[in-house]
C-alpha cells in the first residue's frame, strides 16, 4: 500500500499505510463535477469517465451497509484538490471522507490506471479492497459506477463467511 499522506474532507490527514485494521475500501474515481462549470473537453467521449457523482453518492447511500459487511473504514480518492473535495462532500452530503491526491502519488506508489483530458490528468475508475494495509483486491475496471458499491458489498459479505 502507498504510504501517502493525504488530506481528508473531514479534516484530518488520512496516512494510507496506517488504515484502521480490518478491511479499508477506496473508491478511486475520476472528478466530480461542479454546479455551473464545464467539465474537460471531451470528457463524455472517455470511456469511464462520467458517472462519479453517482457512484459517491451510491456508497454514501449504502454505507451502513458497506459497514455491516465488513468495512472498517471507507474512502473516495481523486486527483481533485481538498477545497474541491470539500465542496462536493457537502453538497452531495457523503457519509463518508474524500482523500485529494493531487499530485498523483497513490497513482506513483500502486501504478495505478489513467487518463488525460483537457491537459489534466486524472484516476481512472478502480476501487481497492485493503486488508490490514495490504491491497487484497482491486476491482477494475468499474462499471457500472452508479451500482458498483452492490458489488463491493457482495465481495466483502463473501469474506465474512
Amino acid at each position: 500500500m502507498s504510504m501517502a499522506r493525504l488530506r481528508g474532507t473531514e479534516g484530518a490527514a488520512v496516512e494510507l499505510g496506517e488504515l484502521p485494521l480490518g478491511r479499508s475500501v477506496i473508491f478511486v474515481y475520476p472528478c466530480t463535477g461542479r454546479p455551473a462549470r464545464a467539465m474537460p473537453a471531451g470528457w463524455d467521449d472517455i470511456p469511464g469517465a462520467r458517472g462519479c457523482t453517482a457512484e459517491l453518492t451510491g456508497v454514501s447511500d449504502a454505507h451502513d451497509d458497506l459497514r455491516r459487511a465488513g468495512a472498517a473504514a471507507v474512502y473516495g480518492l481523486s486527483t481533485q484538490d481538498s477545497a474541491y473535495q470539500a465542496e462536493a462532500a457537502r453538497r452531495l452530503r457523503l457519509t463518508f471522507p474524500l482523500l485529494a491526491d493531487p499530485t498523483m502519488r497513490v497513482g506513483r506508489d500502486l501504478d495505478l490506471p489513467s487518463f488525460t483530458a483537457d491537459g489534466a490528468t486524472f484516476y481512472r475508475r478502480i476501487t481497492l479492497m485493503v486488508q490490514d494495509g495490504v491491497i487484497e483486491h482491486a476491482f477494475y475496471p468499474v462499471f457500472p459506477p452508479d451500482t458498483h458499491v452492490h458489488e463491493v458489498i457482495g465481495w466483502l459479505q463473501r469474506r465474512r463467511r
